[in-house]
């Protein structure tokens, strides 16, 4: 596995490196990354598994930073929000909810790289509506974390504090998922062989991208975390396009 498999591993550890550095997570970067090795539903397996290994790491990594006000505001609407977001997958079309999820969030990150003096004011509606988003889309098509990443990046929160409260709330969301989708028959049992490497690989992407981020000063954290969301947006538009046309 691990050699038919060694880009797979190499692009999953810069994914965690690039996600850890712009503070949303890596599932935006490793599902399409991962579609291109493994089906669909699969993936969503792979990467609820993955991301909690990833969750863990950043906790541990940046458990000075957690937010508990905000993790609980925001990750309780979610976890309720992924489990009706997984178990609704197989009943509505993955591609075209992936190409209007994809157009909606570049331009939603557009806005806001535009007017980055600009936050969203901390109340406990924009926190839950924040957490709903991004965990039914979690469940539906397996990345929230650009929804979720736009929220927290709109509050202005510091680099450290988003790090850690997102990876906190995120925690719940995908062991809440990973469930339902394990109980679906999405993680195969020929790939549990993967989770030693997938467990190596998040601790050692979270160490390089936190020593990465101590570099990056607060300033330019809000617009790294904005120019990837917008980049990754229109990569998975642009896989799901082209998978929609074959």
């Amino acid at each position: 596995m691990m050699e038919k498999y060694w880009l797979f591993y190499l692009l999953a550890l810069v994914a965690e490196i690039i996600g850890t550095v712009s503070g949303f997570g890596s599932s935006i970067l490793f599902i399409p990354l991962a579609s291109l090795f493994f089906d669909f539903k699969l993936v969503l397996g792979i990467t609820a598994i993955f991301h909690i290994f990833s969750n863990l790491s950043k906790i541990y990594l940046f458990k000075n930073g957690i937010d508990k006000r905000i993790a609980l505001k925001m990750g309780i609407p979610a976890i309720i929000a992924v489990i009706i977001g997984a178990l609704i997958t197989n009943f509505l079309p993955q591609k075209e909810l992936e190409i209007m999820m994809s157009i909606a969030i570049f331009f939603l990150g557009l806005y806001l790289l535009l007017n980055t003096n600009k936050k969203l004011k901390d109340t406990n509606s924009n926190l839950i509506n924040g957490g709903i988003a991004s965990g039914f889309l979690a469940g539906l098509v397996g990345t929230g974390g650009a929804i979720r990443g736009l929220t927290l990046t709109a509050f202005g929160l510091e680099k450290d504090v988003f790090i850690a409260t997102s990876a906190l709330i995120d925690l719940g969301v995908d062991t809440s998922r990973a469930m339902v989708y394990a109980a679906n028959g999405y993680v195969r049992k020929e790939f549990l062989i993967m989770l030693p490497f997938l467990l190596a690989i998040s601790f050692a992407g979270t160490w390089i991208g936190k020593k990465v981020l101590a570099h990056i000063p607060q300033n330019y954290f809000k617009k790294v975390v904005l120019v990837v969301i917008l980049l990754t947006s229109l990569i998975q538009l642009l896989i799901s396009v082209l998978d929609a046309l074959k």
